[in-house]
């Protein structure tokens, strides 16, 4: 363990964890797992904090980033609560699967402008545009059925699930669910 004093804060070669998970393109807890995995070497303050150095950035993305290692099917994680995604994102991930994550029907929909993803995973209930008019926004732009969609919601009853259904979407999870039921039907629709 190696110790990066106030050096971190002024010098532009040390990250904060934020700023090497966003130089990545990943999640905080991804990083944090990386670092605790021995992938990623990192620093720590006299506080405790993390650091990393953006040339040691730079060597894990030669050896391990884009193109050089097969990754796992892309999932887009489109809900409002940040727990959640971050719970449901650490399991898809440990199963193999790429996940990004959007926080409202409109950043997963630019999410998905952006780059298409195999499966998406829609809450019904998020303000402003819910999930059944990001699903139908969603078939608009892409047809019904180009991309998979698996719906999950706390309101779980037989109209939900048939609404899904009848809507095009692949399956319907209750919420809070058992993750194991989420990631059996994730590996149903797109397996690793």
């Amino acid at each position: 363990m190696s110790y990066a004093g106030d050096t971190a804060r002024r010098d532009p070669e040390w990250l904060t964890l934020g700023q090497a998970a966003r130089f990545l393109g990943v999640a905080q807890s991804t990083i944090r797992k990386w670092s605790d995995q021995g992938r990623v070497p990192a620093f720590y303050t006299p506080g405790g904090h993390r650091r990393y150095r953006r040339g040691d950035l730079e060597a894990f993305l030669a050896r391990s980033g884009p193109g050089r290692q097969q990754a796992g099917p892309s999932v887009l994680l489109v809900d409002d609560d940040e727990r959640m995604r971050e719970l449901v994102r650490v399991e898809l991930e440990r199963e193999g699967y790429e996940v990004q994550e959007a926080a409202s029907a409109n950043e997963g929909l630019a999410a998905i402008d952006s780059r298409k993803p195999e499966l998406v995973l829609l809450d019904v209930m998020m303000p402003h545009v819910d999930g059944w008019e990001m699903l139908r926004q969603i078939q608009e732009r892409h047809g019904v059925g180009a991309i998979p969609v698996l719906m999950f919601s706390g309101q779980v009853d037989a109209d939900a699930r048939r609404q899904a259904t009848s809507s095009g979407a692949r399956g319907f999870v209750g919420k809070p669910f058992d993750l194991g039921e989420l990631v059996e039907q994730t590996k149903a629709i797109v397996p690793v």
